[in-house]
């Protein structure tokens, strides 16, 4: 009997067809950021439907921002995590993507404040903006959004690369290491807090994280509208007791308007249906609320399918 049971289920396995499982990708960013384990906490939402839906998800590491945004047009990915600033380039065709067409770009959701952040280490004596002169700081990775929010900052305070003794462009994973060994005095990086990355900077050295407040940082807001006033906490690192205010934008989740209706609504409806769940996943999720899904969208357009399921939760009129 055993083995009739045995022959039965084999011939069930042969001639059974697979069940086809479409699966849709997440662009995220280096692996001891914030946009990796976001994209995987989203993955991971969605991929417990998976039986049901027949959709899977896979988050990628990736360059950031702006590798992301030219995937998403080239049709690597279909869907990305990237800074509202390059965002706004991207589809106003500015900056970095001056001359370049990505009025395809289209919203899904917010995600999370991600601020400026200057890393210095304590023994490179670097208390002001003024004081980067002369000293070996890491502008960011070719490409990425730490890159084009740093170089902004920069722009406005008047500092070139050439004003530095080495300019930098390590990936971001790569600066708590270098930052140790001292082969830079500091680094630039957009993320939300708290972030592994600068956890592991002030667990192997004494650092410091410069404010960017005052003047130069009302001058940002009043030529960059997509970035707001905001504090990176005390106590989350090592060494940094009191808040420090800085600058930045958000974190959103793009596609475009070629995407499948499907897939956004999965996407969305795995967060917004589990959303105190999703809120535990990540420290920096902690204040968000689900209006705050729809903040820092307004650089371009949201996708049909998000605006439709936005409307039917009672979100938007």
């Amino acid at each position: 009997m055993r083995a009739f049971f045995s022959v039965l289920c084999l011939s069930f396995l042969l001639t059974s067809p697979a069940v086809a499982i479409d699966y849709f990708t997440i662009g995220t960013g280096g692996v001891t950021g914030v946009y990796y384990p976001t994209g995987g906490s989203v993955c991971r939402l969605v991929n417990k439907q998976k039986r049901d839906t027949k959709i899977g998800c896979s988050a990628e590491a990736t360059g950031g921002s702006v590798y992301n945004i030219n995937a998403l047009k080239k049709g690597e990915l279909d869907f990305a995590i990237a800074q509202t600033d390059m965002v706004y380039q991207a589809h106003s065709g500015k900056g970095k993507f001056e001359g370049k067409d990505h009025s395809n770009l289209r919203a899904v959701m917010a995600l999370y404040p991600e601020l400026l952040t200057l890393v210095v280490n304590k023994a490179a004596n670097i208390k002001t903006l003024q004081d980067l002169k002369g000293k070996r700081i890491n502008i960011g990775n070719p490409g990425s959004g730490t890159e084009g929010s740093a170089m902004a900052l920069l722009n406005e305070l008047g500092i070139k690369r050439e004003d530095f003794e080495l300019a930098g462009v390590l990936k971001e994973q790569e600066c708590p290491t270098a930052l140790k060994d001292k082969h830079i005095d500091g680094y630039f990086f957009v993320v939300g807090h708290p972030a592994a990355n600068t956890q592991d900077a002030a667990n192997s050295v004494d650092i410091d994280i410069l404010p960017i407040e005052g003047e130069i940082a009302d001058a940002m807001l009043k030529k960059y509208p997509y970035m707001s006033k905001d504090v990176i906490p005390g106590k989350l690192y090592k060494g940094i007791d009191e808040d420090i205010s800085t600058i930045g934008g958000k974190a959103i989740l793009i596609t475009t308007k070629d995407t499948d209706d499907k897939f956004v609504k999965l996407l969305l409806s795995s967060i917004v249906e589990n959303f105190e769940s999703f809120k535990k996943l990540r420290a920096a999720y902690a204040r968000l609320n689900k209006e705050h899904l729809l903040e820092g969208l307004s650089t371009i357009p949201l996708h049909p399918a998000a605006e439709a399921y936005y409307k039917e939760q009672g979100l938007i009129k």
